[in-house]
């Protein structure tokens, strides 16, 4: 019969993951603790790397939670798939599958002379970063067609692989059916991609919103996070298409991702 593999088939364990990874797998990288107070790790078993994901505080295990309600909904190649998600003593676990690239906001020290990765990636070929700019945003039409609303979507979100020139998106665990109020004040995320709705509590967000946080991704990586003109990479029809996205004014913007993204394409084509 087949040996039940320690992370797939999984539904409990009686102790702390790290102390479990130890007997079942060669942990052989641990990332510092998340903002959201997670834990996460390669584990390799059987030679195969797994990435997993860990807390055991009640606010990020809900998080995690939703992220599994997430991946249940919405797949893409592009997306990390979740394997297993499983209960610790006093926790919740997820495993995903390990992808090679560069986090464009790494959780590590750079090495001396190390370009920060976000700085290579905005140092590519005009082409190669609007091929991945048009994943991401393939990625948001499929996840506003299944009904989710994006938060703390940025460039941490980003996973690249220079050399193969392919991109992954994770860490959706602040992605939830909508639209919603707001009802914190400010959001999850990070303020180069917020739109001012989600700095005020009682606001609606919505389509729209994600439809501003895709326009500062496109100003964030064909402009190296500036907004003007003279330093963006695209043409002119796809800088303007960003900045009707990003009006600070939401009924301004384009109703939906779909219809901001076909205008996207539109630019590209006859821009």
């Amino acid at each position: 019969m087949p040996t039940e593999h320690p992370l797939l088939n999984v539904t409990k364990i009686d102790t702390d993951i790290e102390t479990y990874l130890t007997h079942i797998a060669d942990t052989t990288y641990s990332f510092p603790e998340h903002d959201s107070r997670c834990q996460s790790f390669q584990a390799v078993v059987d030679d195969q790397r797994w990435f997993v994901k860990h807390s055991n505080i009640p606010q990020s295990v809900t998080w995690l939670k939703q992220a599994v309600r997430f991946h249940a909904t919405v797949q893409h190649e592009a997306l990390p798939q979740l394997h297993n998600a499983f209960t610790t003593p006093d926790g919740f676990t997820l495993v995903y599958d390990w992808v090679d690239g560069e986090g464009l906001r790494p959780e590590r020290e750079l090495n001396p002379g190390e370009i920060h990765p976000r700085d290579r990636f905005c140092a590519l070929p005009a082409s190669e970063i609007i091929d991945a700019l048009n994943v991401i945003y393939d990625v948001h039409v499929l996840i506003e067609k299944k009904g989710f609303i994006a938060e703390d979507f940025y460039d941490g979100c980003i996973i690249y692989d220079f050399q193969k020139k392919r991109i992954h998106l994770y860490d959706f665990d602040h992605y939830h059916p909508g639209p919603f109020i707001n009802d914190r004040g400010r959001l999850y995320g990070s303020s180069r991609f917020m739109a001012p709705e989600e700095f005020q509590e009682g606001e609606r967000i919505d389509e729209r919103t994600n439809v501003f946080m895709l326009g500062r991704t496109a100003f964030v990586l064909l402009a190296n996070s500036s907004d003007s003109r003279r330093d963006w990479k695209g043409n002119d029809a796809m800088w303007h298409v960003a900045k009707k996205a990003t009006n600070t004014d939401k009924q301004l913007r384009y109703r939906s991702v779909q219809e901001f993204v076909s205008a996207w394409h539109a630019a590209i084509t006859n821009g």
